[in-house]
């Protein structure tokens, strides 16, 4: 075997044992199949909800390669140690690059890649930090680890699967917890974004379980299949620049504020207003403040359409920063906390930051009370679609790379264009990307002009269709 890695004789021993096993394994599976097809095609399913077309792939472990072919990569590449599997993979999926090496020593691999994998792979590694810390070469701040791995609670039920030849064979295991690939990850310079569970019932009977209970307690902790998505550890990055996008609305009063008061951040800060057709004088207001602060690199857009979406799309489109912030003309986030989004971001402590106004006591005219519940609602239900903690959904001010928005604009499709906000196209887009999303508490202030944009009956029945409708494309997919 090429590249093989240096181990102690334990190790070699361990090594070789299994080399010797999925070489026959491969054998077997070219006249057999068992119930691991119905397992690897709802797997499949899943990583093609996880993984878009067209990005460049590592797969360790690859098998036969059937995984990594139907993610569609732009350039994928696996890796077996077993040469039999190799062999198939090359022959069956020949538009995909394979190598024969072990996960333990990768030094012959070149390049980057979007997302690496490891399917059904740590189960069976003698080092699996060792293997984890060989991938970290590969990747790139953006770089998304994939790793699914057996339950515990399956040892035994595969035990019986395997000894009825319905399964693929195994040796002895690492039967690892999510806390322990949580630590691994760690150590070998990860960092995990969210966890879920994947196949309660591997039989073609087993749709509605797979797909529904799986997603629900207490059947996710019966679940076959730990998923764990990871990054590597986050590196700040020096003096990006900032786009502020401001979309204004009848807040003729609050535009001189703004002017005074957003700050200065990273290289450069540039103000962004989209104005949405004002009884006020709105417009004229900013035209006015744009001459009288010609320090303030800043621009104005009448907004074509409506709605608060509408506005923040076009300024988002017209911003040249690498950071781009969202900032209520209202002014009940106040300018000054802006900083501290960017510190946030620009340190890499998160990808997609977003303003929380239910942490700390609010003003007494700040949110109506029926408002206030119905935030604390959505929190606790796009929390758990989301698989991350969003405590305050409706928040305005979000931050995010400009590189990040624009990937979530190209795939704004997926989730249809029904939210007249913005945030739910923005955080849905953000957990789809598999992005890092981080709660941002701040003091939400009262307003000290106008009134709110915002009907909360009309609106809040939009935000329950908005629920389900992540609920079909995001849970239970």
């Amino acid at each position: 075997m090429k590249n093989q890695p240096l181990f102690d004789e334990a190790g070699k021993e361990y090594q070789k044992a299994r080399v010797v096993h999925w070489n026959k394994v491969a054998q077997k599976r070219d006249n057999w199949r068992g119930i691991g097809g119905w397992y690897h095609k709802r797997l499949t399913e899943y990583y093609q909800f996880l993984i878009t077309p067209r990005q460049r792939v590592l797969e360790i472990g690859c098998g036969m390669g059937s995984l990594l072919a139907r993610l569609i990569p732009l350039k994928g590449v696996g890796v077996d140690f077993s040469e039999e599997m190799i062999t198939r993979a090359k022959q069956r999926h020949p538009e995909c690059e394979y190598h024969h090496l072990d996960a333990h020593n990768l030094s012959s691999i070149e390049g980057k890649f979007d997302i690496i994998i490891f399917s059904d792979t740590i189960n069976d590694l003698w080092d699996v930090q060792s293997a984890l810390e060989q991938v970290k070469k590969f990747c790139e701040p953006h770089t998304r680890l994939i790793l699914n791995f057996y339950s515990h609670l399956w040892q035994f039920p595969l035990t019986i699967a395997q000894s009825l030849n319905l399964a693929a064979p195994m040796l002895d295991q690492n039967w690892l917890t999510v806390e322990d690939v949580n630590n691994l990850l760690n150590l070998a310079g990860f960092e995990t974004i969210r966890t879920s569970s994947e196949v309660i019932w591997p039989l073609p009977v087993g749709g509605f379980a797979n797909k529904y209970l799986a997603r629900l307690w207490p059947f996710r902790e019966l679940a076959l299949s730990n998923f764990l998505i990871a990054r590597p550890s986050p590196q700040p990055i020096n003096a990006p620049s900032v786009s502020v996008v401001i979309a204004a609305r009848n807040e003729e009063g609050n535009i001189k504020s703004i002017f005074e008061r957003v700050p200065q951040m990273g290289s450069k800060t540039e103000i962004i207003f989209v104005e949405g057709h004002s009884r006020d004088k709105t417009y004229e207001t900013i035209e006015t403040e744009m001459l009288l602060h010609p320090e303030t690199p800043s621009l104005l857009f009448r907004q074509p359409g409506i709605g608060k979406a509408d506005a923040i799309r076009l300024g988002f489109e017209k911003a040249s920063g690498d950071i781009l912030m969202i900032l209520d003309a209202d002014l009940t986030v106040p300018p000054e906390d802006l900083p501290r989004f960017y510190e946030a971001i620009a340190s890499g402590k998160g990808e997609f930051i977003n303003g929380v106004r239910l942490v700390y006591p609010m003003e007494k005219e700040a949110m109506r009370t029926l408002n206030f519940f119905g935030n604390k609602f959505f929190s606790m239900a796009f929390s758990w679609l989301l698989g991350q903690p969003i405590k305050d959904t409706l928040c305005g001010t979000k931050v995010m790379w400009r590189k990040d928005y624009e990937k979530i604009s190209a795939n704004r499709s997926y989730f249809g264009d029904f939210d007249p906000f913005g945030d739910f196209d923005l955080i849905f887009g953000a957990a789809k990307l598999n992005l890092k999303i981080i709660d941002l508490p701040i003091r939400y202030r009262e307003r000290t002009y106008g009134t709110t944009n915002i009907s909360r009956w009309k609106h809040g029945v939009l935000l329950l269709r908005m629920v389900v409708f992540a609920a079909r494309q995001i849970k239970f997919i």
